[in-house]
């Protein structure tokens, strides 16, 4: 029996929301190793790189960039990686399950960007989607007993999720629109370098790649899976779906965060906090799929 092309979409979009919360499951034993988020960081970003470049080559991908483009991808390189240090910092001071859940507010950010700076009209859904996040933050900010989540944690993952919302702002608002989606990834990675080499004091302060079997293997799955696996998964997907069910199926990345962190990192899992991720998903479900829900209702 042959796939069909919306199977194969709900299969990548899947695999992409999944591969993309695997970043604790490579990114905390490397840290118990010793490295900082700015060697693990920059070891990953530099990997993925070098693996893209050599995919978009096979591929014939362009690799032009004008002027004008040339400058808004050294932008949005840094919100890109900014996004990565301030996520991969939360990790040393809360929970990788919450946040993880926390990061999910991206699309909430991106409403109200949309709001604030293009004028864009917020529906009474939107309304309704921005008050349930915010009730899930307030059951995440205090998620109860044996549950590890600091103010300077919360801070990191809110402001990851506004960097990551940046990022997608300007990919929709400005002439970026129009690249494809690897060659926009190739220099989001590739200029993003510039802020670990900042971070590293010029590489002063880069870490050598560990030389066990574990570090070895961890530096490449973070490179592989939460970063070429998902980017390239989740562009084929929307080809197949669309966007509003690749995004519906990134509910699988914080859910993905939150599993590793029970059984591998011994974190606990509260009502409290099961409450709070359950509204935070369930406000970013409701975002995306009203539209959709509306353009089905008026052609009935």
């Amino acid at each position: 029996m042959t796939m069909t092309d919306s199977v194969k979409g709900y299969i990548l979009g899947a695999v992409a929301a999944v591969s993309y919360g695997t970043n604790p499951l490579f990114a905390v034993p490397l840290y118990d190793m010793g490295l900082s988020t700015g060697s693990v960081l920059f070891y990953r970003y530099a990997f993925a790189v070098l693996i893209l470049g050599l995919v978009m080559l096979k591929r014939g991908d362009s690799f032009r960039l004008s002027g004008r483009n040339l400058w808004l991808m050294v932008a949005e390189g840094v919100f890109f990686a900014l996004s990565s240090v301030l996520l991969f910092e939360a990790y040393r001071y809360m929970d990788v399950g919450l946040a993880s859940t926390l990061l999910f507010v991206e699309p909430v950010f991106i409403a109200l960007m949309l709001w604030l700076f293009f004028k864009q009209r917020i529906s009474g859904v939107t309304v309704a989607a921005i008050a349930l996040c915010l009730a899930g933050v307030v059951f995440l900010a205090n998620p109860g007993e044996g549950a590890v989540v600091t103010t300077r944690g919360l801070i990191y993952v809110i402001l990851s999720a506004l960097c990551y919302a940046v990022y997608m702002v300007l990919i929709n608002k400005t002439s970026l629109q129009r690249l494809k989606g690897t060659t926009i990834t190739f220099y989001s990675l590739l200029f993003g370098i510039l802020v670990f080499v900042v971070k590293l004091n010029g590489l002063v302060d880069l870490q050598s790649i560990p030389g066990s079997a574990l570090g070895l293997s961890c530096i490449v799955g973070i490179s592989v899976l939460p970063t070429i696996v998902s980017l390239l998964t989740v562009a084929v997907a929307i080809g197949f779906i669309g966007s509003v069910a690749v995004a519906i199926l990134g509910a699988l990345e914080p859910i993905t965060g939150v599993l590793f962190g029970v059984m591998l990192f011994d974190e606990v899992l509260t009502v409290k906090a099961v409450t709070g991720m359950v509204l935070i998903i369930g406000s970013v479900i409701v975002l995306i799929a009203a539209p959709r829900l509306k353009q089905v209702i008026r052609r009935r």
